[in-house]
């Protein structure tokens, strides 16, 4: 096993060799500017030590961690145009550096890209590759309409939510690790149990980033905080203080939900101020830890080493604790 470090240190060389000046400049530029932004690098990561994990070379990982986090990229610009972001990781997004349509059309681009990157694996494996890959780029955009269509619904339950969380981002976590599964042609019985170790974690994952996008440090988060207050969604957060509030409490977070003030600043204090009150967000941390020891119930069952084991559960329990 490697370290972390070293999973993110050669993807980065990786993504060096990519970063490179291409014309159109106007479809090119935004692409290297979204990918150099930084970020976790969560998925990639997860791609490679995956492979790693099942007893392959990770570097024969690269070009699938590539696919992960440029369509990851892609689906971020994407979702940056229809929240109407300012920031990303601290950063002005693609569509105000530039305009709305050169973030759809480098969008695009970037997902085409995403797809040539496994090119690089032939006959059985490069088709499991792609055919997973496919399935998951289609669940985010399912995950990605359910979450525009909570926007204006009033009766969004708990497990719809979880749904479409599922959908827009943990796929995409668990397919990251199945791909790196697949590269090291292990068992079939551990691709699907990796796959659903990254699910859960996956869930877990975008909890937290609930949590934080209210309660984050602006500095250290890299978003808006209090975007998903500002863009009335229906978050784990929100659903759990209308299920644990008062009656006035609920009729208040209705009415702050149904409306879009110029300044934002009472609005999310207010929502935040009733997130506390009800316990919601003791709630949302006690579901992230549910979902996270969900990921851990399924390391019993993998066939690989203790110390393997221990590395995934220790990764799981960064990302549960993580700040940003």
């Amino acid at each position: 096993m490697h370290s972390i470090d070293q999973y993110r240190d050669s993807f980065l060389e990786e993504l060096n060799k990519i970063a490179v000046d291409k014309e159109p400049k106007n479809l090119y530029e935004p692409v290297t500017y979204i990918l150099n932004l930084g970020g976790k690098r969560l998925r990639p990561i997860l791609t490679l030590m995956s492979a790693d994990i099942f007893g392959a070379d990770y570097k024969k990982g690269l070009s699938a961690a590539m696919a992960v986090e440029v369509f990851h990229n892609f689906s971020l610009v994407h979702d940056d145009i229809m929240d109407d972001a300012p920031l990303r990781r601290g950063k002005a997004t693609v569509h105000e550096k530039w305009d709305l349509n050169t973030g759809i059309l480098s969008g695009d681009a970037m997902l085409i890209e995403a797809y040539r990157f496994l090119e690089s694996y032939n006959g059985d494996q490069f088709k499991k590759l792609v055919s997973l890959f496919s399935t998951t780029a289609l669940q985010v955009c399912e995950g990605q309409q359910y979450d525009v269509d909570f926007e204006t619904r009033d009766d969004v339950s708990i497990p719809e939510y979880l749904k479409m969380i599922e959908y827009k981002t943990a796929v995409l976590v668990a397919a990251a690790m199945k791909m790196g599964a697949i590269i090291a042609e292990t068992t079939t019985e551990n691709e699907d149990l990796i796959y659903d170790f990254g699910k859960n974690l996956g869930i877990a994952f975008q909890l937290q980033d609930d949590y934080l996008d209210a309660f984050g440090n602006p500095e250290t988060f890299g978003k808006q905080v209090g975007g998903d207050i500002i863009e009335n969604k229906k978050t784990y957060l929100y659903l759990k203080a209308l299920e644990q509030s008062s009656t006035a409490e609920q009729n208040s977070l209705d009415q702050l939900f149904s409306i879009q003030p110029t300044n934002t600043d009472d609005k999310v204090a207010t929502v935040k101020a009733i997130f506390v009150e009800s316990k919601a967000d003791l709630a949302t941390k006690q579901a992230i830890e549910e979902y996270t020891n969900k990921a851990f119930a399924v390391l019993d069952k993998l066939a690989i080493t203790i110390d393997k084991k221990e590395a995934l559960k220790q990764f799981g329990l960064w990302l549960m604790n993580r700040k940003v």
